[in-house]
């Protein structure tokens, strides 16, 4: 019993820090992109006239949140990095990517889809318009299944430093 007793976890502050960041950035990706925006589609919201509006300001404030938790977790790794000689370089790889991805949401795809969503243009036709929002969706998917993957991986590997 006293051997029981005095098992410790090894983990740094910043290991921690780490997969708490991680652990939440996942959950709430997971809760946003699995849960809200279907109940928001499936409810009618999406044929809205402000939506567009509404989903910015709803991605607004996730996307920096977003950017806040990728910055926490690359500097986490690079003072892990600093402090643990057997620390891998592909983590540092996978951190930068999380805030690459973060940085391409925030500046790059959400203000194109709220310009695209709120008809500003009144020269291009709808079919444009919808190819090219089908494009940013999808470009939107495929960054954040990168994002999930490299966030799991990453959480995985601070897991297993113990």
């Amino acid at each position: 019993m006293n051997t029981i007793s005095n098992l410790q976890l090894k983990r740094s502050t910043w290991q921690t820090a780490v997969m708490l960041t991680l652990g939440f950035w996942l959950s709430s990706t997971l809760l946003l992109d699995w849960v809200i925006m279907p109940s928001l589609y499936l409810s009618g919201m999406m044929k809205e006239e402000g939506f567009a509006s509404a989903g910015y300001t709803i991605f607004w404030n996730f996307n920096r949140l977003e950017l806040l938790l990728a910055a926490i977790a690359l500097t986490a790794v690079l003072a892990m990095s600093k402090a643990k000689s057997n620390w891998r370089l592909d983590s540092i790889f996978l951190s930068c990517l999380l805030l690459t991805v973060a940085l391409l949401d925030t500046y790059l795809l959400a203000p194109q889809m709220c310009a695209l969503g709120s008809n500003l243009s009144l020269l291009a036709t709808t079919s444009t318009v919808t190819k090219t929002m089908s494009l940013l969706h999808s470009s939107y998917f495929i960054l954040e299944a990168l994002k999930l993957l490299a966030a799991g991986v990453l959480l995985n590997r601070c897991w297993q430093q113990a």
